[in-house]
């Protein structure tokens, strides 16, 4: 009696269990807040945090595990969904980051009469697709993780009703989005025709020994497109456009929050793709993500230099703009990647960059929303006197901007800087390394200018009142400055002791 293949997969819930709790816990939310009145509602955001608290717990289980599910069932070692070291990280980059986005946020939901158990749920679902994203091995649930990601990120965006800038940023952030993912789904459609596969194994494999030239005509094109999707979502220069504006239009929680675990989940989505999905294709894409990390580092940092202190929201569009900047650092490993025998090697200085990041630049999202309470309008020279006003928020934020430069005490961007560099020049890609220099250099100018306004003593603004010029000095709500001070401890921490993210550097994640 011949054997019948099973058709019903098993399902291992542990691997599952991150991204999962985070999506019943924004079902919870959503549900509670039809029956909890008006002056409850505040208990839904602590319920959301206790929720991403608790995902990021259940990564300890999985550690060293290498769990996998959703396999094939005469393959199992083809699989759509592995908790391997790399997902891992990034999960725990994603769920952090949503973690203190969800801090911040709490009083900004008071403050600004956002409505409640809409923002947490979408907040608690866009964090759910970003933590499925990296542990994602097939096209199909690369492309629904990222779009569940950034679904509800959209309207996160425009979520205060009646304000011209959140509806413009949200329009923009949609309709390039939205391109995006049109562009990328065509280039899915044009490999998955050519390979006959949406795993990853399979199309790499694939991909290496196509039979008809015109099958590898339309792989190349499927290639080349799946790339350019990619390349908005991590805000990659010429498909950065929509993100000053964004940052400015959003509430400041969401705009750290993009800044940080929308990134994260753009590059973890495309070095899955470039390493695991398209190593036949390295002398195409290597080269090209190469041109396109010189041109988003030169272009964000440019454009940050350029920003007038005086102008309304200068301060968010500065930080809007040297996260473009810091775009281009993170790509420059990924490129590497493409030049090297052993790419695996190459990402995991992105992934030590990525962490470095995530905890200073939200830290100074934290900050900028703390002056955003008595100076709405967010000009860097409202952030002049700051010491004198605020000695702890003006240290934090200096260390946070000391770190993003690559300046001592900021140990652990000094580092996260020197291992990118030392991988262009490893992988030969001197030039690479060279731009990077001359950017790192550029962008020193603007984050100790920020830096130095600080200490200053407080300075009249040009037509505006003098109520306005020193704003008065209220409390910090404690889940804003638990924020700003889990991202200062964490900044400190990993200043002390770079090792701590720097082996990820060292060791093949995937």
């Amino acid at each position: 009696m011949s054997s019948i293949t099973p058709l019903v997969q098993s399902v291992d819930w542990l691997a599952l269990a991150p991204p999962t709790l985070t999506a019943a816990v924004a079902l919870v939310v959503l549900v509670a807040d039809l029956f909890l009145p008006a002056a409850r509602k505040p208990l839904l955001g602590w319920i959301a945090t206790a929720g991403l608290a608790l995902s990021a717990l259940l990564l300890l289980p999985l550690l060293g595990g290498g769990r996998r599910t959703f396999c094939l069932p005469a393959h199992p070692d083809v699989c759509s969904y592995v908790a391997d070291p790399f997902a891992l990280v990034i999960q725990f980059l994603v769920l952090g980051g949503a973690l203190l986005t969800a801090l911040l946020s709490i009083d900004t939901v008071k403050d600004q009469g956002l409505p409640t158990g809409e923002y947490w749920f979408l907040l608690l679902s866009s964090a759910a697709g970003a933590a499925l994203l990296p542990a994602s091995r097939d096209l199909a649930t690369l492309v629904i993780a990222l779009e569940v990601a950034s679904l509800p990120a959209f309207a996160l965006v425009g979520l205060r009703r009646g304000d011209r800038l959140s509806s413009e940023a949200a329009l923009k952030f949609f309709l390039s989005s939205v391109a995006a993912t049109a562009v990328m789904l065509l280039g899915v459609s044009f490999l998955y025709a050519a390979t006959g596969s949406l795993h990853l194994s399979r199309v790499a494999h694939a991909l290496t020994a196509l039979p008809d030239p015109r099958l590898a005509t339309l792989a190349s094109a499927g290639v080349a497109l799946t790339l350019v999707g990619f390349a908005f979502k991590t805000a990659a220069a010429p498909f950065h456009f929509w993100v000053p504006d964004t940052y400015v239009g959003a509430p400041l929680p969401v705009a750290g929050y993009l800044s940080v675990v929308g990134k994260a989940v753009g590059f973890s989505g495309l070095i899955l793709v470039t390493v695991q999905g398209f190593p036949s294709y390295a002398d195409v894409w290597g080269p090209a993500l190469a041109v396109l990390a010189a041109l988003t580092m030169t272009v964000g940092n440019v454009a940050a230099v350029r920003q007038d202190p005086h102008r309304a929201h200068s301060a968010v569009r500065l930080l809007a703009w040297s996260s473009v900047g810091q775009a281009g650092y993170l790509l420059v490993p990924i490129a590497a990647a493409g030049y090297t025998r052993d790419p695996a090697h190459a990402i995991g200085s992105t992934v030590a960059y990525a962490l470095m990041y995530a905890a200073v630049n939200l830290g100074a999202f934290a900050v900028a929303a703390l002056v955003a309470r008595t100076s709405p309008a967010n000009r860097i020279t409202d952030y002049r006197g700051l010491y004198a006003r605020r000695p702890l928020a003006a240290l934090a934020l200096g260390f946070f901007l000391l770190c993003l430069a690559g300046l001592p005490p900021g140990i652990i961007g000094l580092f996260a800087k020197v291992t990118v560099f030392s991988v262009a020049v490893d992988a030969g890609l001197a030039w690479l390394a060279v731009i990077m220099a001359i950017n790192v250099v550029i962008a020193l100018y603007y984050y100790l200018k920020w830096t130095t306004v600080l200490f200053r003593g407080a300075e009249a603004v040009p037509g505006t009142a003098p109520a306005e010029r020193q704003p008065p000095r209220a409390g910090i709500p404690a889940p804003l400055a638990t924020a700003i001070a889990l991202a200062t401890v964490l900044g400190i921490v990993l200043s002390g002791a770079p090792q701590l993210v720097l082996r990820f550097a060292s060791g093949a994640l995937l």
